[in-house]
């Protein structure tokens, strides 16, 4: 998984005071920071580090590292520490995101939470692929003839944009916020009957939640932050609890949800372990319409992380309580990619999506999962554009749509959910498409026979 800000931040704090004698010369440092920040000299997200070099001259130190998906720089002068970064395998040149202050273990203001406004068409280079134009205000560009790098950042409903004669011609990005919300392939005519996740529950383990966000709060029915509650949210768990749960792109809007925040960044099973305890636990005693038969973990390194065989015995476990776990494990579940709806196309018709990024020669499901919009951990009411995805996003898009299963056919095996799911795909140029309509008819059929 990705490396969250906070944990970064926090991390910083165990940093060795090195240079304590020289208090002075950081706060000449910390003066010169300040008037940079103020004139523009020095702007997070878009400063590199040979202008924080060209400022104050070569660094008393320097150091090059990674950690897990970020390639980071540090400059240090005194006692503070200009933290650079940058993701792999992005274009994006490293840019500042923070300023470190080992005196006091604070982070200096370089107002890194505050929009970033673009100076010139020079700056969408610096942009990263993965954050894109989140919270970014693009106003004073021309970008008319930036059509191949507007299909490939990712943008949320607090993205600035310029006046519609300096965007492409066509390019309208409320229009595409709007239309994402649609789960497409049939799901919403699933809605209209009523097959919309009423009476089952759901659990997802993941990252620490944004909680209130208006797209999945009034389906949250419990949450265990046990061990994370002064943590802050993260970007992660809004995603997955909107495209399981979510009410205007959910797959399942009416199932009850019970999430478990979880510290993936430690890379260990212990924590899902708990989780999964807890909720054979809570199953004992809570009402029929709300027993969690589903459980959404968007991870897949189980084999890799301590404790593997204690997990494989929760998972035969679950199973055998009639808990169907979907995770991003594909060997021990089954291989799914994912796809991207090409833009303004009907979203029901599986013929109109295309090969995303993350797929592999032995799928036997692909699921929509790029250029789709999912909620935001930034805010209650703010919604992202994601261009790519990640098998992150299939994994709670496949737990509603057994979700769905389970309400209209509760006593279906957890197995045979998975045979229905992968029997009735659509072969399409893009592969094998997921078929909610489809499945819910084999399902539907399955429960009639035994009638």
């Amino acid at each position: 998984m990705r490396l969250t800000i906070i944990l970064f931040i926090l991390s910083l704090a165990s940093l060795k005071n090195e240079c304590a004698a020289q208090t002075m010369n950081s706060d000449e440092v910390l003066l010169k920071i300040e008037q940079g920040v103020k004139t523009g000299a020095i702007v997070c997200k878009l400063t590199e580090p040979n202008e924080i070099k060209a400022l104050f001259g070569a660094p008393q130190e320097e150091k090059e590292r990674s950690d897990g998906g970020l390639l980071i720089i540090e400059l240090k002068y005194y006692d503070l520490v200009f933290i650079f970064w940058k993701f792999k395998d992005d274009p994006a040149p490293y840019t500042l995101q923070y300023i470190f202050d080992q005196r006091k273990d604070i982070s200096i203001n370089i107002r890194q939470n505050n929009k970033v406004t673009l100076r010139n068409n020079d700056d969408l280079n610096k942009i990263d692929r993965f954050s894109g134009f989140a919270n970014i205000s693009l106003v004073n560009l021309d970008l008319r003839d930036q059509v191949e790098l507007l299909s490939t950042m990712n943008f949320d409903s607090n993205t600035e944009w310029p006046s519609a004669e300096k965007l492409p011609d066509g390019f309208n990005p409320g229009k595409l916020l709007e239309e994402g919300k649609n789960p497409g392939l049939g799901i919403r005519s699933l809605h209209k009957r009523g097959i919309d996740g009423r009476g089952v529950g759901i659990a997802i383990i993941d990252q620490p939640l944004l909680l209130g966000h208006i797209e999945y709060t009034s389906r949250l029915a419990r949450y265990d932050a046990t061990g994370l509650v002064e943590m802050e949210p993260q970007m992660h768990g809004s995603p997955v609890a909107s495209i399981a749960v979510g009410r205007t792109l959910g797959i399942a809007p009416k199932a009850v949800l019970t999430y478990f925040a979880d510290p993936s960044w430690q890379e260990d099973n212990t924590s899902y372990i708990t989780a999964m305890k807890k909720i054979f636990e809570l199953n004992k005693t809570l009402p029929a319409e709300e027993k969690i038969r589903v459980v959404s973990i968007s991870a897949g390194m189980f084999p890799q992380y301590p404790k593997y065989d204690e997990w494989k015995t929760v998972l035969k476990q679950a199973r055998d309580l009639g808990i169907l776990v979907i995770t991003c494990d594909q060997p021990s579940l089954f291989y799914y990619g994912g796809l991207k709806l090409i833009p303004g196309k009907d979203p029901d018709d599986p013929d109109n999506y295309v090969p995303g990024k993350y797929l592999s020669e032995k799928d036997v499901l692909r699921v929509p999962i790029g250029n789709k919009t999912i909620a935001s951990h930034s805010g209650i009411d703010v919604y992202t554009f994601d261009k790519e995805g990640g098998r992150s996003w299939a994994a709670p898009y496949l737990a509603g749509l057994a979700v769905l299963a389970y309400q209209v056919n509760p006593e279906i095996k957890s197995q045979t959910v998975i045979d229905c799911l992968i029997g009735t795909a659509t072969q399409t140029k893009a592969g094998p498409v997921v078929n909610p309509r489809g499945f819910i008819q084999r399902v539907e059929e399955l429960r009639l026979k035994k009638q």
